[in-house]
């Protein structure tokens, strides 16, 4: 059963850092995308960043880029996103997601629709 759970949510003052952790099981860790994602109230949810775990390749969404880092523990099964200089506007629900990479897709690394294992979700709040 794949199983992916989100930790390292809270709240943090804007400029501040969160280190997020998705740990992974129930499937071959070096062969899934894995994915973080983001909901807040009101909004559809959107692709934040994507690690591809075959090769490491690493995508961003534009108003992360700079800010975010996404990495992948292979010895734990756990992918990270690190956020430093955290704005009001990223406060949200974050959520992993993983998907087979081996698979063949139309959409970019950041579609919330290629994804079909996802975590429950962590909250991020973000004060100004």
């Amino acid at each position: 059963e794949v199983q992916l759970v989100e930790s390292g949510g809270g709240l943090v003052q804007a400029g501040g850092s969160l280190r997020l952790s998705c740990a992974a099981s129930g499937f071959t860790f070096d062969d899934y995308d894995i994915g973080w994602f983001r909901q807040a109230p009101g909004k559809e949810r959107e692709g934040v960043s994507c690690i591809d775990n075959t090769d490491g390749s690493t995508y961003y969404a534009d108003s992360v880029k700079g800010r975010f880092t996404i990495s992948s523990d292979h010895a734990k099964n756990t992918v990270y996103l690190q956020m430093n200089s955290l704005k009001p506007e990223d406060a949200a629900i974050y959520y992993c997601a993983a998907r087979f990479s081996k698979m063949i897709y139309y959409n970019d690394y950041l579609s919330v629709s290629d994804f079909g294992s996802w975590g429950q979700g962590t909250q991020v709040t973000v004060s100004s």
